[in-house]
């Protein structure tokens, strides 16, 4: 009498278990649940491979922009070659600005522009240099009145391929350093610095005297300094 009181019970029991055994609606949510991490991490790896790529092109954009468009700046007059002034290099500077906006390019970066000229003795010299950027950089490839005499300076850029200027004329150097900011936890290239440069040969026939001590720049707006740290514009 006993075991036929719980045989109903029994029987509901097997059927549960062979309802349960046969019922595959958790197996996603727990597959999902072991491969969400993978998944995750896959796409965030190639959304910063992704960004730090473009952050170098837009660097490398920058560098070619500011270069061009040093090397053709400047007043020009019919009877008198064209002069530069400190205003004509803070605006190039300002279009640096707009174009890399979308990186902050002045808060995490700097750029410095550098007009590589002959001296009086044929060598090469850095005859003025001008920067902006809050980063704590200076140029890699030498500083304002770097071979204002003599033939001992080599010109600008990397070893086996030096920028030099050809007589009477100039080349405006480039270089932009910026430090590269992770969008993802990971932080796999945060921290990065990325640098590039850029040469131009100066398009007109321009003034590379300047005026008195100014080596082919001419005073007139702000002085984009490069002893100044900082992302503001020059005042």
């Amino acid at each position: 009498m006993t075991h036929a009181r719980f045989r109903p019970l029994r029987s509901l029991g097997r059927r549960f278990a062979r309802l349960l055994a046969s019922n595959e609606s958790g197996l996603a949510l727990t597959e999902f649940a072991f491969a969400a991490p993978l998944v995750l991490g896959v796409g965030m790896l190639g959304s910063e491979t992704a960004a730090i790529v473009i952050t170098h092109l837009r660097v490398s954009q920058i560098a070619m922009q500011v270069a061009d468009n040093a090397s053709r700046v400047g007043e020009a007059e019919v009877i008198i070659q064209k002069r530069v002034f400190e205003r004509d290099i803070a605006e190039t500077l300002i279009g640096a600005e707009k174009l890399g906006e979308g990186i902050g390019i002045f808060d995490k970066g700097r750029i410095i522009i550098s007009s590589l000229q002959r001296n009086s003795s044929g060598g090469q010299w850095i005859a003025w240099q001008r920067c902006r950027g809050a980063k704590n950089h200076t140029s890699s490839y030498g500083l304002e009145g770097a071979g204002a005499t003599g033939t001992s300076f080599p010109g600008m850029g990397e070893t086996g391929r030096l920028i030099t200027a050809a007589p009477g004329t100039a080349v405006i150097f480039v270089e932009v350093s910026y430090d590269y900011e992770a969008i993802t936890p990971f932080e796999l290239f945060d921290g990065q610095e990325i640098t590039y440069t850029a040469a131009f040969n100066i398009r007109d026939n321009r003034d590379l005297t300047g005026g008195p001590g100014q080596n082919g720049m001419y005073t007139g707006g702000p002085v984009a300094s490069c002893g100044t740290f900082s992302a503001a514009r020059p005042a």
